[in-house]
């Protein structure tokens, strides 16, 4: 049996892990045709099969999950002392996965990507924008960002800056032809622009009102999954959308857009950048920490 090399068996971790070429493949910077070569070349090498493929899943043989049983604690090691002598440079290098909300990605973190490749050009930052639950570890994220009732209770979470605050808007001719609500309740009586969570719900806008907060199911003519795309409909006029200031403050101040139900705003909530308890911090995750810090994010 000739020794495979490391980089065959992370690799082989890697798939096995995700159940999935492409996802190993995204992972890891290849393609998905040449990963998979290199796995039948790697059981060619063991003389023994260690996935199961078929059209729709890959899965470890007996054999694959004796091995990654034992690949993973040493690969993991291997990581950890190489992060070691990383922190020994005057900046780190290797690369860093985060996982972000859409919104959460567009106004808190894309300030600082020209910063961050500045103090830190030997690291490659890829942002993985998703706005469904996601798990950060089987999917090969070194941290994510999300609400703190999203996460799960073994991730270390530090405090990130509130994300603007959520407006109701609309154009000035739907306003002129349809008027504008007074209160929460009155938009049942408008049309509004839905958004779609990537489970399937369909959100329910949020108030605060009374000093209570309340969620109102609004129907209308669209459905949206897209903030972008959500606040063109209201500049096209085709009704009220539910959106983040950030997205709308140049539209209101040039007249373009209204705010509707401003004293209704619910109050802000607080996003969390989120990594595993259990596992050490790497170099480049540590110097993004350092950064949101240092520029008033966390």
């Amino acid at each position: 049996m000739k020794t495979p090399d490391l980089d065959d068996l992370a690799a082989f971790a890697c798939v096995a892990k995700h159940r999935s070429f492409r996802k190993a493949a995204q992972e890891r910077g290849v393609s998905a045709s040449a990963l998979s070569h290199a796995m039948r070349a790697l059981e060619q090498r063991l003389d023994l099969r260690l996935l199961n493929r078929s059209t729709r899943s890959v899965t470890p043989t007996d054999a694959g999950e004796r091995l990654l049983t034992r690949l993973m604690p040493a690969l993991d090691e291997i990581h950890a002392g190489l992060d070691d002598i990383n922190a020994l440079r005057d900046t780190p290098s290797g690369s860093l996965r985060l996982n972000v909300p859409r919104p959460a990605a567009a106004l808190l973190l894309a300030p600082l990507f020209a910063r961050f490749h500045q103090a830190c050009p030997d690291v490659r930052l890829e942002v993985v924008t998703d706005d469904g639950l996601v798990d950060i570890v089987r999917d090969g994220f070194d941290a994510g960002v999300r609400y703190g009732e999203s996460l799960a209770q073994d991730m270390i979470a530090i405090p990130l800056r509130p994300l603007p605050r959520m407006n109701v808007v609309a154009a000035p001719a739907y306003a002129e032809h349809h008027g504008l609500p007074r209160t929460p309740g009155e938009l049942k009586n408008h049309a509004c622009i839905g958004r779609r969570f990537p489970s399937g719900a369909v959100y329910a806008w949020e108030f605060a009102q009374d000093g209570e907060m309340l969620s109102v199911a609004v129907d209308g003519p669209l459905l949206l999954d897209d903030e972008d795309l959500m606040v063109s409909a209201a500049l096209d006029g085709v009704g009220l959308a539910y959106v983040y200031e950030g997205r709308v403050s140049q539209a209101v101040a040039e007249g373009r857009l209204l705010r509707v139900l401003e004293e209704c705003h619910p109050p802000l909530e607080s996003l969390f950048l989120y990594y595993p308890s259990g596992r050490r911090q790497p170099a480049p995750l540590r110097a993004f920490i350092n950064l949101l810090r240092e520029m008033g994010r966390a």
